[in-house]
């Protein structure tokens, strides 16, 4: 089982949904920058349950600690082990799926991959593996800003038929943070967060999509096979859970255009290079091209409903299962933090590897 992310900046995630925590290792992150807990925990903050209405309200405080990798406030050079605790587990609600596997989850395809899974929470496969990427992105960002002036903003773009319209030059994130929703457009946010409620009120759930926009990347950061910054990145993505579709620059909607209408006229000024539009999305033939980075994640409707579904057991009976428990109905609001993270830890990757071989 690979756990691992990442070549010059890598990472480890650890921990299990109702174990005694969840965590990870960061190894490969240059030495002297300053770093602390109060670097980590607002992007943990914008992950954990609990934090609004339209979340699950499982309460975890998700504090991290710092264990390792850091003196006097700086990085060492050496590996960060970081770890949160759980807090709040009720593994009792998941009793009945220790003999049966929930419908759209990975019970069925884990127990046929390894013979033996954890059955409290979803151990591994839970979303809340995703609190050691966001940690380690948190880090991952704080480099990319004050190392080579690159910022990510992700927001909610859609929930279900709901769908904003979004300005990528100039949205920020305390626009995105303003509402609970993370839609930085304040009335179709409201629609969003009202529909997400009606839709958990009556025990089902919505996906949507999360749109990220990365400014500040030069040209030159990629591949132009196999390490493509845009392959690395759908693979980031889709390597969430949840997530069903990337899509980067003009994406499918591509396809309506012909050659002469998508391509992006190419233009300099006092020796800086510039294109007139950016179809391309920021990434020409798998490598930065100056322009922001834009693309968008789509996330399918949260899998546990509480209603009676078909399924089978562990003795490959058939059978039915009624979701129990405290999921999310929406998980697009906790995503936006998952999808920067990701970003982040791909971006300072090729930054590192790009400094490393071409400078």
């Amino acid at each position: 089982m690979s756990n691992s992310f990442g070549e010059v900046f890598r990472i480890t995630t650890w921990g299990e949904s109702h174990g005694g925590g969840v965590g990870v290792v960061v190894d490969g992150c240059p030495p002297r920058l300053t770093l602390s807990e109060c670097d980590i925990q607002p992007d943990l903050d914008r992950r954990r349950p609990g934090q609004s209405s339209i979340v699950t309200p499982r309460k975890e405080s998700d504090t991290v600690q710092i264990l390792s990798g850091t003196f006097e406030g700086r990085t060492l050079g050496t590996p960060i082990s970081m770890m949160v605790r759980n807090e709040d587990q009720r593994s009792e609600a998941y009793a009945e799926m220790a003999t049966k596997f929930r419908p759209s989850h990975a019970d069925y395809t884990y127990i046929a991959k390894y013979g033996i899974r954890n059955w409290q929470g979803g151990g591994r496969t839970s979303a809340r593996e995703t609190i050691g990427r966001v940690a380690a992105g948190a880090i991952a960002k704080k480099l990319l800003r004050e190392r080579f002036g690159v910022e990510i903003v992700s927001f909610v773009k859609q929930v279900y038929d709901i769908e904003a319209k979004v300005n990528l030059e100039t949205v920020t994130l305390a626009e995105v943070e303003s509402t609970i929703v993370r839609c930085p457009e304040t009335e179709t946010a409201k629609r969003m967060i009202a529909l997400i409620e009606e839709v958990r009120g009556r025990g089902d759930s919505v996906g949507g999509i999360v749109e990220t926009v990365v400014r500040g990347v030069p040209a030159g950061w990629g591949g132009p096979v196999f390490d493509r910054l845009e392959a690395d990145l759908a693979k980031a993505m889709l390597s969430l859970p949840a997530s069903k579709g990337f899509d980067i620059g003009s994406g499918f909607s591509g396809i309506l255009l012909t050659g002469l209408q998508h391509n992006d006229a190419i233009r300099a000024q006092q020796k800086k290079v510039f294109t007139k539009t950016n179809r391309s999305g920021g990434i020409v033939g798998g490598i930065s091209n100056g322009e922001p980075i834009y693309f968008r994640v789509a996330f399918k409707p949260v899998a546990t409903v509480m209603h009676e579904q078909e399924t089978i057991d562990t003795d490959f009976e058939n059978t039915t299962l009624k979701g129990r428990g405290r999921h999310d109905a929406c998980v697009l609001p906790r995503a936006v933090p998952m999808v920067e993270a990701m970003a982040a830890l791909v971006l300072v990757d090729h930054a590192l590897r790009h400094h490393a071989q071409c400078e």
